[in-house]
């Protein structure tokens, strides 16, 4: 054990490298920088799950859970993007599954529930093309990009994939998202007519 200690101090510091040159070690599987890479991304990654899991205690699980994969499939990295993309399309897959596994996250949220608000004929309640404008500009940009380019321009998953760089698992879920965030956003907002 204290060879081990002597060996890791022996070595040198990795705390001003950036994450793209601290791939070699963690593929090497060099404790020290996976302890650097976790101790520097961790803040920012947790961030990114409590985006998706609201209960912190398990925003810190879900993102274990995710460096853990990180270093077990570290060898997947192609060198192609980026290394702290690649890390943050693992964290928020991982948020995703979490979200599924739960069920506090519904997949079939259509968009016809919308569109028959639109449709309504009473005056109180009727939907206008510019309230729902309007509205969608409050979703967050992700969400509002993924939710335009499916439901005005008509491209699929993989074609928005291709467009924004995200797999197709994270456009769909985008979609979904922004779709119910965009219901419950129209049912909170008082319409003028």
């Amino acid at each position: 054990m204290k060879s081990t200690l002597v060996n890791l101090s022996s070595e040198p510091s990795t705390s001003g490298l950036p994450i793209e040159q601290l791939y070699l070690g963690c593929l090497a599987q060099n404790p020290r920088t996976q302890r650097e890479l976790f101790n520097r991304l961790y803040p920012k990654m947790l961030n990114l799950c409590l985006k998706y899991v609201k209960n912190s205690a398990a925003a810190e699980d879900v993102l274990l859970v995710a460096f853990r994969k990180i270093f077990d499939r570290i060898e997947q990295f192609k060198q192609t993007g980026s290394f702290e993309g690649w890390i943050r399309r693992i964290v928020v897959n991982e948020c995703l599954m979490q979200l599924e596994k739960e069920s506090q996250w519904q997949k079939d949220t259509g968009l016809e529930k919308i569109q028959l608000a639109a449709n309504q004929e009473n005056p109180d309640t009727a939907l206008h093309w510019e309230d729902l404008i309007k509205t969608m500009e409050l979703l967050p940009a992700g969400y509002r990009k993924v939710f335009e380019l499916f439901v005005f321009d008509g491209l699929s998953h993989e074609e928005i994939g291709k467009e924004l760089s995200i797999s197709q698992n994270t456009s769909k879920s985008q979609l979904c998202r922004a779709r119910v965030l965009l219901q419950r956003l129209l049912q909170m907002e008082p319409r003028n007519n």
